[in-house]
Parts: C-alpha cells; sequence; structure tokens
C-alpha cells in the first residue's frame, strides 16, 4: 500500500483527499516508479473542477519525477535505479509511487536534480513545443507572451533570451515582474495598473507582434488580438481565467488572423519526438541557460492548500509536491 491524492467528486480543493491505494508490480511494458518530486500544474485544477473529464474517483497529475523500483516484462530501456521523469500518461501522479507506461518515462541526465527536473518536465516541454514546433521562432522576433512568471513563464523568458527573441510579458504584480525581469523578459507590464495592449504597441512602435502566447483566456483574449500585426497568431496555449468563445469573423475584421488551441500531445507523440524535445530541453539546462528550481514546495497531504495557493495566483515560478 502507498499513499495518494484521489477525488471522488469534482469541486474546490477540498475534494482532494489523501488515501491508501495498491500500486502492485508492473505487468508487460510498465514500470514502477517511486516518486520524488511531483509538479503541481493548473491542468491538474481543470481536472479537479471538472473542466476537463476523469472517471470518478481519480487520482490526479500527470508530471513527477522518480526512480524506477522495478520493470515489467519487454521493458529493455530502462531498468530499476534509473532517474525518470514524465508528464504524459493516465493522471494519478499525486502519490508516493505508481505503475506507468514505460513509452513515456524519459530518462534524468545526471547532471539535473531531481528538484529542477520536477519544474522543468512539463513546463520546460511546453515551451519547447511552443516556440520550437507550434510557433517556431527565430533571433530578432518580438513576442507577447502572457503570465511571465508563472511555471511556463519564467522558462518561457530564459529560451525567448537563448534564442535571441524579445519577449514582451505580461503579470500581475510589481514583484512578479521583477522575477520576469531577472529571467530574461525584456519588457514586463503589469496588466493590473497597465494597458499591456497600449504597451505592446508602444515598445513595438505600433506594430503590433506577429505571436501572441496566451495562457489566461478570457481575460486577455480580446487584447491578445488587437496586438498582433495583420496576418499574426494567437497560440491560445491556456484558459487560467475562463474560456474564450470566439466569432471567427473577428480575425477577418482584425488584420486576417490566426489562432490555435495546441495541445501538447499531438506535438510530443511518437516517444521519439518526445525524446527530442527532451534532449534539447536538457541541453539548455546543463549549458546553464535554463535555470529553474521549485518557488513552492508542499507535501503531498497538502495537496489542496497548493491549489488554493496556485489558483489565488500567490504563486511564482514552479509549485511541486514531496511525497
Amino acid at each position: 500500500m502507498t499513499k495518494a491524492i484521489r477525488f471522488h467528486e469534482t469541486g474546490g480543493p477540498g475534494v482532494l483527499r489523501l488515501e491508501d491505494v495498491e500500486v502492485g508490480d508492473p505487468g508487460p511494458g510498465q514500470v514502477r516508479v517511486r516518486h520524488s518530486g511531483i509538479a503541481v500544474n493548473f491542468i491538474d485544477v481543470y481536472f479537479r473542477i471538472g473542466r476537463y473529464p476523469a472517471a470518478l474517483p481519480s487520482g490526479l497529475g500527470s508530471d513527477a519525477v522518480g526512480v524506477v523500483e522495478a520493470v515489467g516484462e519487454g521493458v529493455t530501456y530502462l531498468a530499476p535505479g534509473d532517474r525518470v521523469g514524465y508528464m504524459l500518461g493516465p493522471l494519478g501522479a499525486y502519490s508516493e509511487a505508481r505503475v506507468m507506461p514505460a513509452e513515456v518515462l524519459i530518462k534524468l541526465p545526471d547532471g539535473i536534480s531531481d528538484r529542477t527536473a520536477a519544474t522543468i518536465i512539463m513546463k520546460g516541454l511546453t515551451a519547447q513545443y511552443l516556440f520550437r514546433q507550434v510557433y517556431p521562432l527565430k533571433a530578432g522576433d518580438t513576442i507577447l507572451y502572457h503570465a511571465a512568471a508563472g511555471g511556463v513563464g519564467l522558462i518561457a523568458c530564459q529560451w525567448a533570451r537563448a534564442l535571441g527573441v524579445t519577449m514582451i510579458g505580461t503579470v500581475g504584480s510589481d514583484e512578479k515582474a521583477e522575477v520576469a525581469k531577472a529571467h530574461g523578459c525584456a519588457h514586463v507590464i503589469n496588466y493590473n495598473r497597465e494597458n499591456f495592449v497600449e504597451r505592446v504597441k508602444e515598445i513595438t512602435g505600433g506594430k503590433g507582434v506577429p505571436v501572441v502566447f496566451d495562457s489566461v483566456g478570457k481575460d486577455t483574449f480580446m487584447g491578445s488580438l488587437d496586438c498582433l500585426q495583420k496576418k499574426g497568431t494567437l497560440v491560445s496555449n491556456g484558459t487560467t481565467s475562463g474560456p474564450v468563445v470566439l466569432d471567427v469573423t473577428l480575425l477577418a475584421m482584425k488584420g486576417s488572423l490566426w489562432v490555435t488551441r495546441p495541445a501538447m500531445v499531438d506535438y510530443a507523440l511518437p516517444r521519439s519526438n518526445l525524446l527530442k524535445m527532451a534532449d534539447e530541453l536538457f541541453d539548455l539546462v546543463l549549458q546553464g541557460k535554463i535555470r529553474s528550481e521549485p518557488q513552492q514546495v508542499f507535501t503531498l497531504a497538502e495537496a489542496a492548500e497548493a491549489h488554493r495557493a496556485l489558483e489565488s495566483r500567490r504563486t511564482i515560478g514552479a509549485t511541486i509536491l514531496v511525497p
């Protein structure tokens, strides 16, 4: 038996319960992993509240790191003692240990600690697929990125700097603005006291930007469209403020704009692509171009409090749970 967070109904953080669960041995193509760090991501909130469906009762979380305890039949590329991370697969990362499909596990380089890895698997690979696949950035580009002081945002700041990209980032406080600047964001806008559309136009000499990465959703979406150049692209990669409803005729009226709502799984699979993405991320970390440590650490039993902190926007950077 081991401990895991489960929820039997959707709702607020209080629905999360720490329970005893049976882990068992891995079957063919599976691996048992004992966790050392578990990432808390906003997508976990979506499952908890029911915006994304889950069969109840359910575990929670899809992003963690740990050590391989046992491997099942047919698994030849992993062995007990290997350090691994993952961000795909069934819900259930909020646990001390679990059995996972081996194909989604990524070996961790020796030079990257478990604490760092717990903050960069999902968040770093999100930055990779947004910046290198959804809208491939190149040196000299200027972009707008919302939530620049969030877990993905702070990695995005550093990745943009490494690429030679000028990143304009939005944040919700002066404290978060300083953190984003320290991580490489060239221009930071506090949207609680500045009009981000006006500031983007000012920074770009009235031209706007070719691409906006918007993980906020309802509260920023229309402004994001107004920040784009003609034929620009809005990458809607999250809806933390609520879902977006779009009349597509606006895209023509505002300059033949493009909007995409990408999903990680479509860019990370097959496994060969997942490993290439991870190699690029790990190389930047090992070169010192991306640095990441958890800014908030909660125990597994404090998962509900971690969700409260995340939803109230009290967090900066990455949050993890430790078993």
